[in-house]
């Protein structure tokens, strides 16, 4: 027990000493904390990362566009002889199946001409007729002293030209009476009108247009495709589509004819796909969406692009070690790009870790502690 000093009073000895000790707790505090930072510096810092486990898989690149539903034959019809149009039977949208009347010429001067040819017919038969029985009764003179070589061979002759002329004759006849039967222009195919090129009254040249026929029994998806998405189109190994008016159901289709030079006007390459099996509610016009798929040559690993570090130009990801923790950048080749993931080929392992997030503050070496991993993107 400490004792008061001389000369002090007791209750000023008693401050004194409990200063001291609280300067001697407050030091001892102030050494603590500055030992305690000095051992949190040296250590580590963990980050918690998101993470995915790496999974190659045999995938395929798809390309899609937007189409139009076109006939496979869209042609003028015309009539195959001149003259002035005296009725027209179809308009814009009409349906027309094979033989159905389209238009008429008036058929007064080829009527005339078949008149002509039936006349002219008549008269070589008569000729050939005649020059016939002169000729046969020639031969039964044969023997006789009327009877020459000579006139034989004339008779022989004019026999033969007769009827030459009655074959030329009947030529002549069916050719008037089938430009008569050309007078009225006629549907080959079943399909629809989908222009109108002439009226009533207006005089026509031989096969100039009258109306136009798209033909229904063949139709197509038609895409204009971008010059950067060529290959992807000639290498597809299967293409389908869907109706706009009728969406979740597809529908195959097949590359028939892709244009060798771009359309002027929208920079593009025509393409056509057939339609082997189209739906009963397929119409002219309709607006289709097409897919192309195409496999890839090599097992890929589909990862966000948030996991992609890029080192100038060199793609990178961060792999996790599974047993310590530790980061390490590493270099990897990317098949393709899309609009939120990139399709790894090499540089990494089936299995391994790799950083979803943060990619950018990261340090090769640094630990991070990983938190419940997510599915990889398909």
């Amino acid at each position: 027990m400490r004792l008061p000093i001389k000369g002090l009073p007791l209750k000023l000895t008693s401050l004194a000493a409990g200063t001291v000790a609280i300067a001697g707790v407050g030091f001892f505090a102030l050494s603590w904390n500055a030992n305690a930072s000095r051992a949190s510096a040296n250590e580590p810092v963990v980050r918690s990362a998101r993470v995915m486990e790496i999974a190659y898989h045999a995938g395929g690149r798809s390309l899609v566009l937007a189409g139009t539903v076109v006939p496979r034959i869209e042609s003028p019809l015309g009539f195959r002889v001149a003259g002035k149009i005296v009725q027209r039977a179809v308009d814009v949208g009409t349906l027309v199946h094979p033989g159905q009347l389209i238009a008429v010429l008036d058929p007064t001067d080829y009527r005339l001409a078949v008149d002509n040819a039936r006349a002219a017919l008549a008269s070589a038969d008569a000729d050939y007729a005649r020059a016939k029985a002169d000729h046969e009764r020639y031969i039964a003179l044969r023997g006789g002293a009327a009877f020459t070589p000579q006139t034989l061979e004339q008779r022989q002759s004019l026999a033969a030209t007769s009827l030459a002329r009655v074959e030329q004759a009947k030529s002549q006849l069916s050719s008037a009476e089938n430009n008569l039967a050309y007078t009225e222009l006629r549907s080959d195919a079943a399909g629809v009108v989908t222009a109108v090129q002439a009226e009533i009254g207006q005089v026509m040249a031989q096969g100039q247009g009258v109306v136009r026929v798209a033909r229904t029994d063949e139709l197509e998806i038609l895409v204009g495709v971008p010059e950067n998405r060529l290959n992807a189109v000639r290498q597809a190994t299967a293409a389908s589509f869907e109706l706009w008016s009728d969406p979740g159901k597809r529908f195959a289709a097949k590359l028939r004819e892709l244009s060798p030079s771009a359309d002027p006007m929208t920079r593009t390459y025509p393409a056509r796909f057939s339609v082997a099996d189209p739906p009963a509610f397929i119409g002219l016009g309709m607006t289709a969406t097409l897919s192309f798929e195409r496999p890839d040559a090599q097992p890929v690993a589909e990862v966000p692009l948030s996991a992609i570090f890029q080192r100038g130009t060199q793609p990178a990801v961060w792999v996790i070690d599974k047993e310590t923790g530790v980061v390490e950048l590493r270099p990897v080749a990317i098949a393709r790009w899309r609009d939120d993931t990139a399709a790894i080929v090499s540089g990494v392992k089936d299995g391994e870790l790799i950083a979803t997030a943060g990619v950018h503050k990261l340090e090769p070496g640094q630990k991070v502690k990983p938190q419940p991993q997510q599915a990889a993107a398909r």
